[in-house]
């Protein structure tokens, strides 16, 4: 998605060989009209995929997954961190391990949201390591509901995560797939060098 890759040459500030910082469109200023084409581009993807209810993880995959749920005319779902007074029974809930944050989060989804009948679009913003996604197939898992497939955002495709969820047979869409964040220069996959 060329408008995606121009905003992360643009914007996007690297921080060492792994971090990408992406806060001036993505995580924590948004960039509407991005996130709009964004979110189009996801449903075009997985227009086909029968989806019922598209699935994220707060707070950084809620504006794309809400842009694609808008598209698809489909309700979107974001497993909450944080306990809420509200929130306390009744719930699917999985463990994640946040790299950039060096923390593990319990992750929650009310069981009133999500049930076996449902085919489900994971979106989030980044897969790194792949922790998120994998919290988030768990509570699919638990709800006994179909999967459709997993769109991100931005993909650090040199890190393990696509490939670990990828050889799970499970469809993964990245809109942006990093090959290399050496020497402060994003790189593109499909940019990479072989030497």
């Amino acid at each position: 998605m060329q408008m995606l890759k121009d905003k992360i040459i643009k914007e996007g500030q690297v921080l060492s060989e792994s971090v990408l910082k992406v806060d001036s469109f993505l995580n924590h200023q948004i960039d509407p009209p991005l996130m709009q084409a964004v979110g189009k581009e996801f449903a075009e993807r997985f227009k086909e995929a029968g989806i019922t209810k598209i699935l994220s993880i707060e707070s950084s995959g809620i504006a794309p997954a809400m842009m694609a749920g808008l598209v698809l005319e489909v309700p979107v779902i974001f497993a909450r961190k944080r306990k809420s007074l509200t929130l306390v029974d009744h719930l699917y809930t999985a463990s994640v391990y946040s790299f950039t944050k060096n923390e593990t989060n319990d992750i929650s989804v009310s069981k009133d949201f999500l049930k076996q009948e449902d085919t489900v679009l994971i979106i989030d913003d980044f897969l790194a390591n792949g922790q998120a996604v994998l919290g988030l197939l768990d509570i699919i898992k638990q709800a006994d509901a179909n999967l459709a497939g997993v769109g991100i955002v931005i993909e650090k495709g040199f890190q393990k995560g696509g490939q670990l969820i990828r050889e799970q047979g499970i469809r993964v869409e990245s809109l942006a797939n990093i090959a290399s964040l050496k020497n402060g220069q994003v790189e593109f996959v499909e940019e990479a060098r072989t030497e």
